[in-house]
């Protein structure tokens, strides 16, 4: 055999490998899992206790921690890391006997699924835990879906629909998602994406990019009727969080006068929700009041503009705010306020006691709930809100990049729930983790080694 140098006696291999074993130091040191561990250990009972159950519990999470993609990939690397398999709790002395074998692997996942609620309740105590170390947490929030492709195929034939077999998802459906848009030359463009699985709806909070809320649901799911259900699920079981929220940013697949009115009337939450064209081609405007004759109208982002009598320009009327009490959203006569010449403002404000401030006109959101929210789409500050809605999708990119849902072998509704619980479960814990270290600024680091101070 060829004869190696000698090495050094302080080797950056160990160093490196020791502070990844610290990623589920972090998770085990922060977890509330006592009680469900309890449980499971109660629901053994007397019988074989070859691997522990906090041990296989562990070995579960470093799963999720170390983006193992199957139990036989982490089971591998569970007999061949001995430090691993140490800080999980298996035997040591037992050697590779002390590992658990795929089967028995199997039967435990089986059980941690079939009590999903649990690791559900754990999710929810993390999150409160992390609204008492971080006073704003959940002060903006963002939400969208995720489609999640299942490993099974679709049943073409319906005689078959009922008859599992290991290789088609019984559970699963058809997703459809349309985006379209207009390129810089001015034609318009076309993509759907289709897939067959399921759909993860998901809230969290735009500034520190940490889930707080979430349902998983077949793929054919519409996005706002899901995120209507999201949205009050949230108030109900998580209610010391979900009543800091002051804004919620979402697309257009969220566009609904309904919720709007849902998540501003009844939750007291700023709708920032982009809309969908609706209006039929060429209609530009429509009369702000259209029981009189009025030189007011709007468009369908809610920009309110006024028609000049004499030379028919139209102007945008200028925005002073939404007046809360009124729950009506304030304009001004652009002529006045800007010190423009008008032709006709003497005629559009012939009969109104109207002095230099112009002529004022108040919108009710009643008036379309859909177009008319109190943070009108037309300023810079609803852009600015808007932009937090790319917080979500980076989320799920670590969804799919660190917690291995990218190239998975799941299928099944009950399995992939449990495995999206886990996954945002150890997303939350290893936040936590860190703002109990003073890492605030590292919340959103999920695969980084801790700094050797730590």
């Amino acid at each position: 055999m060829a004869i190696l140098p000698q090495g050094n006696l302080f080797s950056w291999k160990e160093i490196d490998a020791a502070s990844d074993l610290e990623r589920l130091s972090l998770v085990l040191s922060v977890i509330p899992d006592e009680s469900f561990m309890r449980f499971l250990e109660d629901l053994r009972g007397k019988g074989r206790n070859d691997y522990p159950v906090r041990a296989m519990w562990n070995a579960l999470l470093a799963g999720v921690v170390f983006q193992h993609p199957s139990a036989a990939s982490l089971i591998r690397e569970l007999r061949r890391n001995r430090e691993l398999a140490d800080l999980c709790g298996f035997d040591p002395i037992k050697g590779l006997t002390g590992v658990p074998s795929e089967d028995a692997f199997g039967r435990f996942l089986t059980k941690v699924v079939a009590h999903r609620d649990q690791v559900l309740a754990m999710f929810e105590v993390v999150v409160r835990s992390l609204a008492e170390a971080i006073p704003d947490l959940g002060t903006r929030l963002a939400m969208d879906s995720k489609a999640l492709p299942s490993l099974g195929r679709a049943v073409k034939d319906p005689r078959k629909r009922h008859r599992p077999d290991g290789r088609r998802d019984l559970d699963a459906d058809w997703g459809v998602k349309t985006y379209k848009g207009v390129r810089e030359d001015g034609s318009a463009w076309k993509k759907v994406v289709t897939w067959f699985g399921y759909k993860l709806h998901l809230v969290a909070d735009s500034r520190y990019e940490i889930p707080l809320a979430f349902h998983l649901t077949r793929a054919s799911r519409a996005d706002v009727v899901e995120g209507r259900r999201l949205v009050r699920s949230f108030h109900d079981r998580q209610p010391q969080v979900a009543t800091r929220a002051k804004e919620l940013s979402a697309d257009r697949g969220y566009d609904s006068g309904d919720f709007n009115a849902e998540l501003h009337d009844d939750f007291q939450i700023i709708p920032v929700i982009d809309t969908r064209r609706m209006w039929k081609d060429g209609e530009a405007t429509r009369p702000l009041f259209p029981d009189r004759v009025d030189t007011i109208v709007y468009d369908e982002r809610g920009q309110v503009s006024c028609v000049c009598p004499r030379s028919g320009d139209v102007r945008h009327m200028t925005f002073c705010g939404f007046e809360k009490d009124r729950k009506t959203l304030k304009y001004r006569c652009p002529a006045a306020t800007l010190g423009l010449h008008c032709k006709g403002r003497l005629e559009c404000e012939k009969g109104r006691r109207i002095g230099s401030y112009g002529r004022v006109v108040r919108v009710p959101l009643d008036t379309d709930r859909r177009i008319f929210t109190p943070m009108a789409r037309h300023t810079y500050t609803w852009l600015d809100a808007y932009k937090h809605r790319t917080a979500v999708e980076r989320v799920f990119s670590r969804v799919d990049g660190v917690f291995g849902f990218e190239h998975h072998t799941i299928r099944g509704f009950a399995k992939m729930e449990a495995r999206i619980t886990l996954a945002l479960l150890v997303n939350v814990c290893m936040a936590l983790a860190r703002v109990r270290l003073g890492q605030v600024e590292r919340l959103r680091s999920l695969v980084a080694p801790l700094p050797r101070a730590a």
